[in-house]
């Protein structure tokens, strides 16, 4: 028998649905961090995030329970998907666009630790973020939407498509024009990271 860590995320959600709960727990730990970073970079709010993050694994039992998942060997594309549509749908509720600050005030990129940095390194480190942060914070929600998911979530063209609702094409467009933007802005403000 194989240890749930050697097991396809296709084999732990049968093994789930056949009622075994740490095949579960092997597939929550081992797509937690991507899904709770691309929440967390998109609605800025550490709690929201958490509370996000658990429906998101709300509804992936529901729908695996019912019998409804349809196993195309695409989970974390479909975990993505279903964390940014919650996060949409967060947002269509409140009506206010995100900040790029969490609830605490504290940078969203906080969850990368580096424990043997100087605290000169760490000061540019941080100076280098609130850079890129106040740039991301420029761009058209599509451009930064896409470099979000590719970046901090690691998804391909193809899974950022998915989620989206676009083309590849269109994913790969909003890249491009994202970049070229970041890089005109730190061209006309002479930023360097």
């Amino acid at each position: 028998m194989l240890s749930y860590a050697n097991r396809s995320d296709s084999q732990l959600i049968h093994a789930y649905h056949n009622g075994d709960g740490f095949a579960l727990e092997e597939l929550v730990s081992r797509h937690k961090d991507r899904v709770y970073t691309s929440i967390l970079f998109l609605v800025k709010d550490k709690y929201l995030a958490e509370d996000l993050f658990q429906d998101v694994f709300i509804k992936i039992i529901d729908t695996i329970r019912q019998n409804r998942y349809n196993d195309e060997g695409k989970f974390i594309s479909w975990a993505m998907r279903i964390a940014h549509n919650l996060c949409v749908d967060h947002f269509r509720r409140v009506k206010r666009s995100p900040t790029m600050i969490n609830g605490d005030g504290k940078d969203v990129f906080d969850w990368l630790h580096f424990s043997d940095e100087t605290a000169e390194s760490n000061m540019m480190r941080r100076q280098s973020h609130d850079r890129v942060q106040r740039m991301l914070e420029q761009l058209p929600e599509e451009q930064k939407e896409v470099i979000v998911l590719r970046h901090y979530g690691n998804l391909s063209f193809k899974e950022i498509a998915e989620i989206t609702n676009c083309s590849i094409n269109t994913a790969l467009g909003r890249m491009r024009y994202g970049l070229i933007n970041l890089r005109k802005l730190m061209t006309e403000k002479q930023i360097s990271l």
